[in-house]
């Protein structure tokens, strides 16, 4: 039987997967930027997971996840995942705040405990954040989605995906009805990197303004049918 990954070793893995997720390989200051910590501390423990067959280095790019890596990161997304649909679906848990309460839980819950939780919700696909959640035997969607920054004035979009890590973006997001599943339609663009205004809630609905770097980290896809 493999013996269970320490917190630490999953926090890794996860930050990995996240930071190669899409070029390929992740660098020493990219899994640093995604754990908040400095880079001289993330040498020793990618040189162990390189040991332990969890990493493996990429030429002049970085290191990316083995096979059993990514199974081990793929886990723990899972768990992660599945803790905050059910935290939000069943507990009522706050949608800004679900995230780190998944945190603290998803090292010490089975998988057999998620798999309960997965199938008491329906087998949900997405978190209550838009992230694919990962299946029980290791698959992963992967939508491709772009940012609302890059979409052209008159464009209706649904918001599909938000970043799940700062409790105070997620309760502004919030506040302006920006959740995963809202119909938009950008109504005006300012040049040089200035506001895009939305019709939140599609054709009739609220106006509201956002900073361009906001709409950068708000993935949107088509419209609902």
């Amino acid at each position: 039987m493999t013996a269970p990954l320490s917190r630490s070793v999953e926090d890794y893995l996860k930050a990995i997967y996240q930071a190669s997720e899409q070029g390929g390989a992740a660098s020493t200051s990219d899994i640093a930027q995604e754990l908040a910590i400095s880079p001289a501390a993330v040498t020793g423990m990618v040189k162990r997971l390189a040991e332990s067959g969890h990493l493996e280095h990429v030429p002049y790019r970085g290191v990316r996840l083995t096979a059993a890596g990514r199974a081990a990161a793929l886990a723990v997304m899972r768990r992660h995942r599945v803790l905050e649909t059910y935290l939000m679906e069943r507990l009522r848990y706050d949608w800004a705040s679900v995230h780190e309460e998944a945190e603290r839980l998803e090292h010490a819950a089975s998988d057999e405990l998620i798999d309960r939780m997965a199938l008491a919700l329906g087998e949900p696909r997405y978190d209550p954040h838009g992230a694919p959640i990962p299946t029980r035997d290791g698959q992963i969607e992967t939508p491709v989605y772009r940012t609302l920054a890059e979409v052209e004035v008159g464009v209706a979009v649904a918001l599909r995906q938000v970043g799940d890590d700062d409790p105070e973006r997620l309760r502004y997001l919030e506040s302006l009805g920006l959740v995963p599943g809202t119909a938009l339609v950008v109504t005006d663009r300012q040049p040089f990197g200035g506001p895009i205004t939305l019709l939140v809630g599609g054709p009739g609905g609220r106006e509201r303004v956002i900073g361009i770097e906001l709409g950068a980290t708000l993935r949107v896809g088509p419209p609902s049918p």
